[in-house]
C-alpha cells in the first residue's frame, strides 16, 4: 500500500538508559512502521519492549536519537494515540464502573472533567466492540480477568486513535474467546495502525506486517521472514517456532505455548 503521509511511527538511532551511567536499555534502535501497516513487538522479559512503547507514547525521553508519531513529537501527537497497559499496572479495586472506565479514554476531550453524550455514545459502542455490551454498571473490580482487559481496549478505542498500542493485549483472555479477539484485532487493523507488544511468540500470527524484536538492540523482520534462527538470535536460546495456517507454537526448552 502506497502512502504520501508521515511514518505512523519513525524511531532514528535512539539510545535510552534509565541512570546517567548504567547500560542502555536501548541501544542505537531504528524501524518504521508507514502508514497501513501493523507491527508486533517482541522479545523477552527485560528486553526493554514496554521501556520502547513508553519513549513511542512520550512518557520517556530519549538519551539520544529521535522518535516520532505521524511526523511529530510524540507528546503532539498524543490525541492521535489509543494506549492500553499491562493488566498488572492497573488497580483491578478501582471503585468504577465498566462505563466510567470506557470513558476515561473520551477524558482529553470532555471539558472541565464533563463527558457529553457523544462521548457516553463512543465509550458504550467501543465496549459493545470488544463484546462488553451490557457490563457498562459493573464494577470494574467484579470482572474476570479477560473481561477488564477488552473493557481496558475499549477504553483505548473510545478515544478514536490512529494509533492503538496494545501492551500484552492477550494476557489474562480465556481461551475460548481468543478467536473473536482475533477476529476483533484483525478488524481494527483495517480502521488504524495497531502496535502489539509481545514476549509470547505465540502471538507473532495472522495479518502483522513487522515483527520488531527487542532484546537492548532491535531487529526488524517480516511475519514470513521470523523463523527459529530469528527468534534464537533475540532470546539468546534455542526455540522452535511452528507456524500453523490459524496458530503458531512456541517451544522453549521443552514448554509448549499456545496463543
Amino acid at each position: 500500500m502506497s502512502c504520501s503521509c508521515p511514518p505512523v511511527i519513525q524511531v532514528k538511532d535512539l539510545t535510552f538508559s534509565y541512570r546517567k551511567g548504567d547500560a542502555p536499555t536501548l541501544e542505537n534502535v531504528n524501524f518504521t512502521v508507514k502508514c497501513g501497516e501493523s507491527g508486533c513487538i517482541v522479545g523477552p522479559n527485560g528486553g526493554g519492549k514496554s521501556t520502547l512503547l513508553k519513549l513511542m507514547l512520550g512518557l520517556l525521553v530519549p538519551d539520544s536519537g529521535s522518535v516520532s508519531i505521524f511526523g511529530v513529537s510524540p507528546a503532539a501527537a498524543s490525541r492521535r494515540i489509543g494506549y492500553m497497559p499491562q493488566y498488572h499496572q492497573l488497580d483491578a479495586s478501582f471503585p468504577a464502573t465498566v462505563l466510567e472506565v470506557a470513558l476515561m479514554g473520551r477524558a482529553r476531550r470532555g471539558l472541565f472533567g464533563r463527558y457529553s453524550s457523544d462521548d457516553c455514545d463512543k465509550a458504550v459502542s467501543a465496549l459493545k466492540e470488544m463484546g462488553c455490551s451490557g457490563l457498562e454498571k459493573r464494577s470494574f473490580s467484579t470482572l474476570s480477568g479477560g473481561q477488564r482487559q477488552r473493557v481496558l481496549i475499549a477504553r483505548a478505542l473510545a478515544s478514536e486513535p490512529e494509533l492503538l498500542l496494545l501492551d500484552e493485549p492477550t494476557a489474562n483472555i480465556d481461551p475460548g474467546a481468543e478467536e473473536q479477539f482475533y477476529s476483533t484485532l484483525e478488524e481494527l487493523k483495517s480502521r488504524m495502525t495497531v502496535l502489539t507488544v509481545s514476549h509470547d511468540l505465540g502471538f507473532v500470527s495472522r495479518g502483522t506486517d513487522h515483527i520488531i524484536c527487542v532484546n537492548r538492540n532491535v531487529s526488524v523482520h517480516t511475519s514470513e521472514d521470523f523463523t527459529s534462527e530469528a527468534a534464537d538470535a533475540v532470546y539468546h536460546h534455542k526455540v522452535n517456532l511452528i507456524r500453523h495456517e490459524h496458530s503458531c507454537f512456541c517451544h522453549c526448552s521443552g514448554k509448549k505455548q499456545a496463543k
